[in-house]
């Protein structure tokens, strides 16, 4: 079975909406190769609507090995507002129950599913069990407010798997499902 890898940018107060605001000054050639290794062990991106969007608009225009792997990549976007037909960039739209579409997509054959940015999408994947590992890219910023990661969310307890510190300052927090 094929495992989604789930990996958000966040600051030291849990902040994760606009992460282009904070990142930049920290994404530096540690953070790409750390990114690349994710990417490379994936052959499928998941992503909510506004991930997705946001992607779609800037990927395409990138050309290197990374973003070349990325834009080839079939997406899957959860969204429950985005037409079918309004999912250019290599996607398909998740229509019906996000969770039994990702545990199917779990099921076919291939390597991890990566899933950029968290939302709402991950409250569902979360409850049911259908993320099996988290990368936390921890930004040494406080933003003092914004949307903060899996705001509402029940308590779910996570197993540390690993850490690793970029000389930037980043510490990417490995975690599974305990």
């Amino acid at each position: 079975m094929r495992k989604l890898v789930e990996t958000t940018f966040l600051t030291l107060d849990g902040v994760i909406s606009t992460p282009e605001k904070y990142g930049p000054p920290y994404w530096d050639d540690e953070h790409d190769a750390y990114a690349a290794k994710l990417a490379d062990r994936a052959d499928a991106l998941l992503l909510g609507r506004k991930t997705y969007e946001g992607f779609a608009q800037a990927w395409p225009q990138r050309s290197d090995a990374y973003a070349d792997h990325i834009n080839s990549m079939p997406k899957y976007v959860a969204s429950r507002t985005l037409p079918a037909g309004d999912a250019p960039w290599n996607a398909t739209v998740l229509s019906g129950d996000l969770a039994e579409a990702v545990a199917e997509l779990k099921r076919q054959p291939g390597r991890d599913i990566l899933k950029f940015g968290t939302g709402d999408s991950d409250r569902t994947l979360i409850e049911h069990g259908l993320v099996d590992e988290f990368h936390l890219w921890i930004l040494p910023v406080i933003a003092g407010g914004g949307e903060r990661i899996l705001d509402g969310l029940d308590v779910t307890h996570l197993k540390h798997t690993g850490s690793t510190t970029l000389t930037s300052g980043i510490v990417v927090a490995t975690y599974a499902p305990k």
